[in-house]
């Protein structure tokens, strides 16, 4: 082998084992690249998913919320009571207490007070109905709580032997808001199934 051929041959040496030394480098710094870009991609996996546990957790809560104002049911109907017979005149406004209870699910109507307490929050329909004679005036107001709503009435008339009146209303109620009736001073209405109150639950807020 002459002095060039072992040049030749010294210089591949010294190539080829820059090349793997390279090679080497290049294959940790690929490793440590590798690592660091796993270590970002499960952070990243890992904020993800909990955000969508607690996306899933916020809808689980709203379903359950829904279910529970699906299964909320307020219905209430009551008649006067004191048979078939005259309530008033009085000389003061008076609460009518509707005695004799007909439907009442979820209990909210009070047969003992006459005074309807929302169970919970929500859109409510209330009507009342009467009837009495001409001699007397009637008058029937609808409270939500100290505020008159609506009023159903009419004048005394001695040509008019009967009465007939009502009206109807749905009233946005909060937790414990009262609804009742009130009889007018003077005025007066027939009992038993010739007057009643009632009213619903449409849908909580």
């Amino acid at each position: 082998m002459n002095f060039n051929s072992c040049k030749l041959f010294a210089l591949l040496f010294c190539g080829l084992t820059l090349a793997q030394i390279d090679t080497g480098a290049t294959t940790d710094d690929a490793q440590l690249s590798s690592s660091s870009d796993t270590s970002t991609i499960m952070r990243e996996f890992r904020e993800k998913l909990q955000a969508m546990e607690t996306r899933l957790e916020g809808s689980e809560n709203q379903i359950l919320e829904l279910k529970t104002k699906e299964s909320t049911k307020v219905i209430f109907s009551a008649e006067a009571g004191r048979g078939d017979a005259s309530i008033g005149p009085f000389n003061t406004d008076t609460t009518v207490i509707y005695k004799k209870v007909i439907t009442n699910i979820g209990n909210a109507y009070s047969q003992s007070t006459g005074i309807f307490a929302a169970p919970v929050a929500g859109v409510y329909y209330f009507s009342i109905f009467y009837h009495a004679s001409g001699s007397h005036g009637s008058m029937l107001r609808l409270f939500k709580n100290s505020e008159e709503i609506v009023i159903a009435h009419d004048f005394q008339s001695d040509s008019d032997r009967a009465d007939n009146g009502a009206n109807a209303v749905f009233l946005q109620l909060q937790h414990g808001d009262q609804v009742y009736v009130q009889l007018a001073a003077n005025s007066h209405i027939w009992g038993a199934s010739h007057s009643t109150f009632s009213g619903y639950l449409v849908g909580q807020i």
